[in-house]
């Protein structure tokens, strides 16, 4: 992965934010599903309901 502007650690939390969405921003589920701490969880659940309430912006 040397040279790629992808790191595990972008790709952990992209994968970690990316399940919140698809659950709906479900902390339980994120915890039980990657094995980190309950903070951690909420605040990605927490993001993820942000996100999911945010209207699309258009394509430029």
């Amino acid at each position: 992965m040397h040279g790629l502007a992808a790191t595990i650690r972008r790709l952990r939390i992209d994968r970690q934010l990316e399940e919140g969405i698809a659950t709906g921003g479900d902390p339980l589920h994120i915890a039980a599903v990657f094995g980190i701490s309950e903070d951690t969880a909420i605040w990605y659940a927490t993001n993820a309901r942000i996100l999911l309430q945010t209207p699309p912006r258009p394509p430029q």
